[in-house]
């Protein structure tokens, strides 16, 4: 959510409002950006894992040793097929013809006869055992092993069911937390859109605008006059704070004005100093090259300190968080603010002891964060039906993924 305080939304009246957050195969997706339905992903998950059980049976059926030296064979036989094809046929070498039917045979031998597909290589062997081969032996012994390729294929196979099961699974997961992620946003939606309309959020608007404004003032002040050295010392401090949300500055930058003639300067006056040429710096700082070298580097974030992290933003945090706030605010308001914004910041706790403080915190997101279009939404049960469907989708993958898995 983009930060948005009390203090913009005061001086604006109220803040307009902006975007935000059974058989389920035949109503709308609640992700239609999603390239497939939930249930889809759900039946493709069940169809991975009922393949990948087949897969597995049948590599059992004969043993993974026993397919790896079947497939090792195959191997062997088709490399022999491949190198021997054009040397070994018709009137080609002689010498190559003899060795491919050694070779060949020798791989036939190698094999137990017990061996599943011990025939389909016999029958190979057969096909080139003639005194004289032609290409349509060999294709003739390519086919008479299909049986063994297809014993070998189950190792194959059992290894591509895995990774689609793995994929299938990932894909699953990523749309649980998709789901998810709409669910919550849905939720948001419903409770947000069911909010009062009428309710009077300028009761807590109007302190925390009155303060925002007070502290802005008082800050721009003390940015303006203070020496630079004393408003990163304040900022150092007020980092340090669990609710004040300031980046410390830079350690060398602190050590540097700490040390250096020029640490009366105010931070517009450092800031100046940053553009002059070296010329023009030697007559405002002893040592130009040191004052380049330790402030032009950290100029982006001297120019963004302000008030902003000592603000209440708008719509204002729990309750039980603005008085932890309050309590750090106003000490560390204190310490470069006038009485009378100090004042502004006690008064906060008034705010957070709001009989009707979540209530009016709810109305107020409801206004910063609805549109017209999602607050009509709600009240036509347009967004509680989505947020069914989306449960629905969510436990069919939760339950899907979470069945008892080979």
């Amino acid at each position: 959510m983009a930060r948005d305080t009390a203090g913009d939304a005061g001086n604006s009246g109220t803040s307009g409002r902006s975007g935000a957050a059974g058989d389920t195969a035949d109503r709308p997706d609640p992700l239609p950006e999603a390239e497939r339905d939930a249930a889809d992903l759900a039946a493709e998950l069940r169809e991975a894992r009922e393949r990948r059980d087949d897969a597995v049976a049948a590599v059992e059926e004969h043993g993974e040793s026993t397919l790896a030296t079947v497939r090792d064979a195959l191997r062997r036989a088709d490399r022999l097929l491949d190198r021997y094809v054009d040397s070994a046929t018709g009137t080609g070498d002689f010498q190559a013809y003899v060795e491919f039917q050694g070779e060949f045979a020798a791989v036939v031998e190698d094999l137990d006869e017990d061996v599943p597909g011990h025939d389909a290589f016999e029958q190979a062997n057969e096909a080139v055992d003639g005194r004289r081969l032609s290409e349509s032996d060999f294709e003739r012994a390519r086919e008479a092993l299909s049986p063994a390729r297809e014993l070998a294929h189950r190792l194959a196979e059992r290894e591509d069911a895995e990774e689609a099961v793995h994929e299938a699974t990932r894909e699953a997961n990523r749309r649980l937390g998709a789901l998810d992620d709409r669910i919550d946003e849905l939720e948001r939606l419903v409770e947000l859109g069911e909010a009062d309309p009428t309710a009077p959020t300028e009761e807590l608007r109007e302190p925390i605008a009155a303060y925002n404004d007070a502290v802005r003032d008082a800050f721009a002040e003390f940015r303006r006059e203070a020496p630079a050295r004393e408003l990163l010392a304040f900022v150092a401090d007020a980092a340090e704070s669990p609710f004040v949300d300031y980046a410390a500055p830079p350690s060398e930058l602190l050590a540097f004005l700490d040390s250096s003639p020029a640490d009366g300067a105010s931070l517009p006056d450092l800031l100046d100093y940053a553009d002059y040429s070296a010329s023009k710096l030697d007559h405002y700082v002893e040592d130009p090259g040191t004052f380049t070298a330790r402030v032009r580097p950290h100029r982006t974030y001297l120019e963004r300190l302000s008030a902003e992290p000592l603000t209440v933003d708008w719509p204002p945090p729990s309750a039980e968080t603005l008085r932890f706030r309050r309590e750090e605010l106003v000490s560390v308001v204190a310490k470069f603010a006038p009485e009378g914004t100090v004042a502004r910041a006690r008064e906060l706790r008034e705010v957070a002891d709001h009989s009707d403080y979540a209530r009016l915190r709810r109305a107020a997101e409801s206004e910063t964060e609805l549109s017209d279009a999602e607050v009509e939404r709600v009240a036509s049960g347009e967004a509680a039906a989505e947020l069914v469907e989306a449960r629905e989708r969510r436990e069919l993958l939760a339950d899907t993924l979470d069945e008892p898995d080979a």
